[in-house]
Formats: structure tokens, C-alpha cells, sequence
């Protein structure tokens, strides 16, 4: 149930953004050097992926198949319906952040964690998890622009950008995996500090850009509560969910648990950087908001499951 230390980091990020926002020559330099950083992060992640593990993702198809349709269908759905019952809840700015949360793809280190916390099936775990954040480079934006339709959406252009930016480098990471993956092996810590570095790269850049526009005077602090409140009820909705499909298609408890903390998850790790391209300036801040305090809530509530899954009697 503790507070993740490194989520403390991104909301002392935001702070700093927020007071000292960078402008000007700053804000383009630190542009430049936070788009060089998610090209090379989405170049590691693709050098680090097993061919094996696509492999092995692809032989259980029908698991797989449920997983992704919570992850990239059952969330939006929910999200949507969400906006239509309460479009006045929040702001225009928050409630793309929150249908932008909807698109994403689930986590992978904390999935597998209360996976194997939780004594359930951690094999499918891994490849569901690697699965889902593979497809999310590809799925994601264009999911995204059809939940947003005109707050937002990904034109041609921001396409081409995503193309560049983050799939052209994983594939090329991925081929390059023959060369480089022995080394990336080797140097696990290194590429996990890239990985945050590049997450509170990405945070500042975003909210610094939608300080110097103003976020903080249109989000008042009764709209950052209800925003909470929305979390959490949208993060009820989809474990109840996720339970029922999982029983209801007759998988055991262990094919259960791996459905239900992957199905259930939302990255931060794919969301931050992603926003930064897919977003202008004025909305990536904003569209960042809701997926840092669904972070948070979905890894204190599933630590309490996972623990709760973990005491059961039997195998």
C-alpha cells in the first residue's frame, strides 16, 4: 500500500515544471533533447524484447486475445461512457487525458509483479504484458485519435512523427537485438535509468509547456478531486470486469489473476512519452494528469488484491 518512490519523483517533477517552467531557447532545448530520448528508449525497449517472447505470446492466442480486448476495447468503451454520463465532471483538457488513459497499453514490471505476488499464471503474465506493449506502439495513437475526435486526435503529421520517433526506432532496435541484446542484458540497471530518465524527461517537458498556457489556473482543486474519483471508479469497474470475463470463460484461478492484473493496468512508462508526441504542447500536461494519478491508484489497490489473491488455500 505504499506510495511507488518513483511516482514521488514525477510529482516532484511536476512541481518543479510548474514553478520553474522552461521557455524559450530552454523549452526547445529541452524539446530536442527529450524527443532524442524517447527515440532511444523505444530503440532499447525493441533491442530488449525476445523473439521468443513474440513467439510464445502468439500460441496462447485465445488468453491473449481476452487481455488485449480489456486493454484496448473494455477500457475505452468504459472511458467513453464515463464522458457521455458525466461531461460536465471535468474539464475538456482532463477528460482527454482520462480518454487518452483509456488507449493506452498495460504496464509490464508491476503486471507480472502481483502476477507472481497474487500465485497465478506469471508465463502468461509476461508475454501478455510484452504483448500489449508491443501492439500499444501501434494501437494507441490511432485508438486515441478516434476517442478524442477533435480534442485532440493524431493527424497525419503527428502519425508520421509517432512513425519516426517510436516505431522506426523499436524496429530498428529490434533488429540490432543479434548485436546488442548480450549487452543489454548485461546493463539492466543503465537501461532502467534511461527508461525513468526519459519518463521525467518527457513530464517536464509537458507540464513546463502547459504551465507557460496556463494549466494550473484551469484545473481547480475540487476538478483534481473529482478526477480522482473518477479513477477509482473507473478502476473498479474493469477489475470486477476482468474478474467476471475470466470466470465467465471458464479460466482457472491462476489464468484469472494473470487477466485481471494485466487487463486492469495502465502504463505510465508508454503514456508519458507517447503524449509528448501525440499532443500539442498546450494539451500533453494536462493528458499526462489523470494517467499519473491512475498510476498510483491502480498500484495501491492491486497490491492489496494481489496479497489477497496470495493467501488463498490450494493451488
Amino acid at each position: 500500500m505504499k506510495i511507488d518512490p518513483f511516482l514521488l519523483i514525477i510529482f516532484a517533477t511536476v512541481a518543479v515544471a510548474s514553478v520553474l517552467p522552461a521557455t524559450g531557447v530552454a523549452a526547445t532545448a529541452v524539446d530536442i533533447v527529450t524527443t532524442g530520448a524517447i527515440a532511444l528508449l523505444f530503440f532499447l525497449h525493441g533491442v530488449r524484447l525476445k523473439r521468443e517472447t513474440l513467439v510464445t505470446a502468439a500460441t496462447d492466442w485465445k488468453i491473449h486475445l481476452v487481455i488485449m480486448a480489456c486493454t484496448f476495447v473494455m477500457f475505452p468503451l468504459l472511458g467513453v461512457g464515463l464522458h457521455r454520463a458525466m461531461p460536465g465532471a471535468l474539464p475538456p483538457a482532463l477528460w482527454t487525458g482520462m480518454l487518452y488513459l483509456c488507449a493506452l497499453p498495460s504496464t509490464v514490471q508491476s503486471s507480472i509483479a502481483f502476477t507472481s505476488i497474487a500465485r497465478g499464471n506469471v508465463a502468461i503474465a509476461v508475454c501478455a504484458a510484452a504483448f500489449s506493449n508491443l501492439a500499444g506502439v501501434l494501437i494507441t495513437p490511432f485508438l486515441a485519435s478516434a476517442l478524442l475526435g477533435t480534442q485532440g486526435g493524431v493527424s497525419a503529421s503527428q502519425l508520421g512523427k509517432i512513425a519516426s520517433e517510436l516505431l522506426l526506432p523499436f524496429v530498428a532496435g529490434h533488429l540490432l537485438r543479434p548485436l546488442l541484446g548480450a549487452w543489454a542484458e548485461r546493463n539492466r540497471k543503465l537501461l532502467t535509468f534511461t527508461d525513468r530518465g526519459t519518463i521525467v524527461l518527457a513530464v517536464y517537458a509537458s507540464f513546463a509547456a502547459a504551465v507557460v498556457e496556463g494549466l494550473w489556473h484551469k484545473v481547480a482543486p475540487l476538478q483534481l478531486a473529482l478526477l480522482l474519483g473518477l479513477c477509482l471508479l473507473l478502476l473498479v469497474a474493469v477489475l470486477g470486469l476482468t474478474t467476471l470475463i475470466a470466470r465467465a470463460l471458464g479460466y482457472g484461478t491462476a489464468e484469472e489473476i494473470a487477466i485481471v492484473f494485466v487487463g486492469s493496468k495502465k502504463s505510465l512508462a508508454s503514456g508519458a512519452p507517447m503524449a509528448k508526441i501525440i499532443f500539442p504542447a498546450a494539451v500533453a500536461g494536462a493528458a499526462i494528469l489523470p494517467v499519473m494519478i491512475f498510476h498510483q491508484v491502480q498500484l495501491m489497490a492491486c497490491a492489496a488484491l494481489a496479497r489477497r489473491y496470495g493467501e488463498r488455500d490450494g493451488d
